[in-house]
């Protein structure tokens, strides 16, 4: 009877644990994400170029904005300009490599970039919430990135101070993820949110 009451806590146990599990992989993203409609896309703030490629992270958060132009849910504003969304974007690096920080590599004068539906134009704005490597009175330096060697694609919470400084509410690293054309971090936080979205429609009565 002792081993039988045993056996039936045991499976129990794995059964909620199981639940737990599926329930955790069906939650859906914040409603905040999927009720967005812009997004501002900048460097990540402790980002540096490689020497041999000094424009590499910029060139990243282009091509994330005109992926996120063309999928045409989320609308890409200007630095300076109030978002629903801010996604931090990354390029992956080798260990040890000699990097340039700070001054005005990443800074933009103006957007005019090429898309399938014609083209984006622009001109910054004010400063974007991405950290010191856009404070002018910081120089360029060179320094060494311990990174990951994978592009990094982090998607945080727009309209409020500092919104870096808080957690991503969703992240993806994988090789090469911010490179043209494919831009796979932005495919795959489009999947992200069908399946949020999805999950959604099966709760409702």
């Amino acid at each position: 009877m002792a081993a039988r009451l045993s056996s039936l806590c045991l499976l129990a146990a794995l059964l909620a644990t199981s639940a737990s599990a599926k329930d955790k992989k069906k939650s859906s993203l914040p409603d905040y994400v999927l009720k967005a409609s812009t997004v501002l896309v900048v460097i990540e703030p402790d980002a540096g170029e490689p020497i041999d490629q000094p424009s590499a992270n910029a060139t990243a958060r282009e091509n994330v904005e005109k992926a996120l132009f063309e999928w045409g849910r989320l609308h890409p504003v200007l630095d300076g300009q109030e978002s629903d969304l801010v996604i931090a974007v990354r390029t992956g690096s080798k260990m040890g490599q000699p990097t340039i920080k700070g001054g005005p590599i990443d800074n933009r004068p103006g957007v005019a970039q090429p898309t399938d539906g014609g083209i984006r134009v622009g001109g910054q704005q004010g400063r974007p919430p991405s950290g010191p490597q856009n404070d002018p009175q910081t120089g360029p330096r060179i320094g060494k990135e311990a990174g990951s060697p994978n592009d990094t694609f982090e998607v945080y919470r727009g309209g409020v101070r500092s919104p870096l400084e808080s957690p991503p509410v969703w992240r993806y690293s994988a090789k090469d993820c911010l490179r043209a054309p494919q831009v796979s971090a932005v495919e795959e936080f489009r999947k992200t949110i069908t399946e949020a979205e999805q999950a959604q429609v099966s709760k409702k009565p």
